[in-house]
């Protein structure tokens, strides 16, 4: 799944890295943002601007998924799980743990936390994108901060369909384990799920792209792709 890594910094003793394919997909969606989401909703600005909205949005996204998985990574430390650091990668990021979850419920607490941290920082960001509105914030501005609120509130969102390696696909792990006591039985379903999820999305990708939406039938396909593959790897690994 990953490829060669760049080590960024530490944090909370958890080193954070991003791998090689995370740069590539940080380039579209900066070029997504300022080609297409901004200049359609915040009209009449100039192209030097909706760049550099872009540019700060994307990096707005990269410190949220840090966020993200800080979360994952600091309840796993209180159950005793070790970790190995935080990777962004394609399409997201991963804290990378060394072994399996001891139990069900060390699995369930520890994927519960992401998208209630994601929910957490959606609602600060809208709380000062409102107050900002009241303030008169530049458009610019608080063009940028309502993007992560509302981009943090999908990331809960998705991350909550409980198709396996996402976040919801653990909780159902964990609640399959729990009520089985077979890892590998819970795990076996979760990635049927979580494939399953993959093909849909790459269905949706593709009809998008012969309805005219390039853009999102593009997205819509590599996440698919990439969810379909994981979901069978996680599987295979244990």
């Amino acid at each position: 799944m990953f490829g060669k890594k760049i080590n960024l910094f530490k944090l909370f003793g958890f080193q954070v890295a991003i791998d090689w394919s995370w740069l590539i997909i940080a380039v579209l969606i900066a070029w997504s943002l300022s080609t297409g989401f901004f200049p359609s909703y915040f009209e009449d600005l100039p192209a030097r601007t909706y760049w550099w909205m872009g540019i700060i949005g994307a990096l707005g996204l990269f410190l949220s998924i840090i966020f993200h998985e800080m979360s994952h990574s600091l309840v796993a430390r209180k159950y005793g799980i070790s970790m190995r650091g935080i990777t962004l990668f394609i399409f997201g990021g991963m804290a990378e743990m060394s072994d399996e979850p001891p139990s069900p419920k060390a699995e369930f607490m520890m994927a519960a936390v992401g998208p209630v941290s994601s929910i957490v920082i959606a609602g600060i960001f809208y709380a000062v994108y409102s107050a900002g509105v009241s303030a008169g914030i530049p458009r610019p501005v608080n063009g940028v901060i309502q993007y992560l609120a509302f981009i943090n509130g999908l990331l809960a969102a998705f991350n909550i369909i409980p198709a396996f390696p996402l976040d919801g696909g653990r909780v159902l792990r964990s609640i399959l384990w729990g009520i089985k006591g077979n890892l590998r039985w819970a795990t076996r379903i979760s990635s049927w799920i979580g494939s399953g999820f993959g093909v849909l999305l790459i269905v949706l990708g593709v009809l998008n792209f012969f309805g005219g939406n390039f853009i999102g039938g593009m997205w819509w396909f590599l996440i698919g792709m990439f969810l379909y593959s994981a979901a069978k790897m996680s599987y295979q690994q244990l």
